[in-house]
């Protein structure tokens, strides 16, 4: 239930509310002018207010709290929380900062902190909302709170006293009825499915309009040649992840491939050297083969044909030259076999060098092979991931195209297998629709008599399932509005009693504006013996003329008003303690 609402400006009328039936009255006093008029004494503010504190998104421009004059007023709101047993749940919203949120005490941790306030996103309040007042699942695509609260807290600024069903022109009827359904007892989820195939509709009335355009097959396609397309781009983004899955980041990845590449310079330039040696090697063998000692015996025998006798000192002077030609021919063949076995020894070094760099070049390739560096799994990702966004525009462009491709009969077949469904579910929730149907007319028996034929219409169809409260004579304005007023308290009772409802209702004056002063004492006092059956909390916003003429059908309430007592007085009567444009 609702507890008290401040503001930080004491101007501002706080109000304390209490369980049971709560009255806020605007009056008129013996210092109203002609010109004063109770419609500005702030009581539908009262309702923007608990909206904007119960996670309404705020468009300064399109609410009256946007008024400059208010931008620094900041409102709390203290109201029961269930997992709160000895105290209640303070929710505090600037209009300065409508995105920050405070609660107090901290209710998002399992230990309660009370220390100070915790700070929260709107989604964030609205999600901890939806899981309070309707205990909304974890997935509820097609179920709003915000809705729903709309429906609690109708805002005659969204045009939520138009009509029962709807809160405001915007919302489908489709969505409408998913909520009802929510809070009924109904099966929502099937509800939601009209929600889908009204978007499907929608989708393909506008994709047959933008189908006209010469460029549309360009940029949609046909749904056969996206289908290959999906399929190749498919695989090469499986691919894409058992690469990145099978990576692994190697260490000091560039210093190893560098090593690797000096390597294998090291093995070119040696592989080099070694064809140089060979060549010199043959060169060297060749010249070994070559050198062989100096023959002068033949010049003995020349000049003896010759008849020429030679001395013995010429003899030995050749004996002396040949002894120097020989140890020529030896120093050289000494020398010749000293570089070929150097060179010998230069390509086995490097034959056993290139050996040992081969293992640590194999090492190394290995190594790398098996992983890569930091960047290479980066630029892996980043492909995975422009695959990935190609895919998904792929199937983007699928379903595009596959929707405009369907035809309006298959639609159609979609939305009488949904209505033969649903009707089917309510065969089997009859009694549940019995009772929220006995309960309705109970309501507005107690407003009109039995003379009246009144009930409420469930009924699925092809476009939404169709939920109508009547009463006979709604076409009067007094009436429609009571129609509503049953509508909201049966929903409201119902949806308490089942665990997906919070205990609160709040009505607006204008619920009451064109009511004959019988139905209106009748309503205040069917509301009031309701929540006080049920454990609620009735909050309606009143003109003290109506309270009046309620006394004066016997239906005493002055013990229901709480305070402020909102008056018309221009300067200081209204909720917020003076007037603003």
């Amino acid at each position: 239930m609702l507890r008290h609402l401040r503001a930080n400006d004491e101007r501002f009328k706080s109000v304390n509310f209490k369980e049971g039936l709560n009255l806020i009255v605007a009056d008129t006093t013996g210092d109203s002018a002609d010109t004063d008029t109770r419609n500005g004494a702030g009581k539908s503010s009262l309702v923007e207010v608990l909206h904007f504190l119960l996670g309404a998104r705020f468009e300064r421009r399109r609410s009256f709290l946007g008024k400059e004059a208010l931008r620094e007023f900041s409102f709390e709101l203290e109201f029961d929380w269930s997992s709160l047993a000895e105290q209640n749940l303070h929710v505090y919203r600037s209009l300065s900062k409508p995105s920050e949120i405070y609660i107090d005490p901290d209710i998002t941790t399992s230990l309660v902190n009370t220390e100070e306030p915790r700070k929260l996103s709107l989604a964030e309040w609205q999600y901890l909302l939806e899981e309070e007042f309707f205990a909304l699942p974890e997935n509820h695509n097609g179920v709003s709170g915000r809705a729903m609260l709309s429906l609690y807290m109708r805002r005659i600024g969204s045009s939520a006293f138009n009509e029962a069903i709807r809160t405001s022109p915007q919302q489908t009827l489709a969505e409408a009825s998913t909520n009802l359904a929510y809070l009924l007892g109904l099966d929502w989820q099937l509800a939601s499915r009209y929600r889908d195939l009204a978007a499907r509709e929608s989708t393909r009335r506008q994709l047959a309009s933008a189908a006209k355009d010469p460029v549309w097959g360009r940029i949609v396609g046909r749904s056969s040649e996206l289908r290959g397309q999906i399929s190749d781009v498919q695989q090469r983004v499986n691919e894409l992840a058992r690469q990145i899955a099978d990576f692994r980041v190697v260490p000091e990845y560039e210093r190893l491939q560098a090593r690797a590449d000096e390597i294998n310079q090291q093995i070119r330039l040696m592989r080099n050297e070694d064809i140089v040696d060979r060549r010199n090697l043959l060169d060297f063998d060749a010249a070994m083969e070559d050198v062989s000692d100096p023959q002068i015996d033949y010049l003995e025998e020349v000049y003896a044909d010759l008849g020429v006798s030679l001395p013995g000192a010429v003899i030995r002077r050749y004996e002396e030259v040949r002894e120097f030609h020989t140890s020529v021919v030896r120093n050289r063949r000494s020398y010749l076999e000293a570089e070929a076995a150097a060179i010998r020894e230069r390509l086995a070094a490097r034959e056993a060098e290139r050996a040992s760099l081969g293992e640590e070049q194999a090492g190394l390739l290995q190594t790398l092979n098996e992983g890569g560096a930091l960047d290479a799994l980066t630029a892996l990702q980043q492909a995975f991931a422009r695959e990935q966004a190609l895919l998904e525009s792929l199937r983007n462009r699928f379903e595009a195209a596959r929707t405009l491709e369907a035809s309006a009969s298959e639609i159609r077949a979609d939305r009488a297998q949904v209505e033969s469904q649903m009707r089917a579910d309510l065969v089997e929730r009859d009694s549940i629709i019995d009772e929220i149907s006995v309960r309705f007319r109970e309501y507005a028996v107690r407003l009109y008599g039995p003379g009246r034929s009144a009930y409420l219409e469930i009924e699925p169809t092809s476009s939404a399932l169709r939920v109508v409260p009547h009463i006979d004579s709604q076409d009067s304005r007094g009436i429609g509005n009571m129609v509503m007023f049953c509508f909201d308290l049966t929903v409201a009772v119902t949806a308490k009693r089942g665990g997906r409802g919070p205990d609160f209702l709040v009505h607006d004056s204008h619920l009451f504006d064109g009511v004959d002063e019988r139905q209106v004492a009748r309503a205040l006092e069917l509301a009031r013996e309701v929540v006080d059956f049920e454990g609620m909390q009735y909050i309606a916003t009143i003109n003290s003329d109506d309270l009046a003429k309620a006394g004066a059908k016997g239906v005493e309430l002055q013990d229901s008003v709480i305070s402020p007592r909102l008056t018309d007085v221009y300067e200081d009567g209204g909720l917020f303690g003076f007037r603003f444009s």
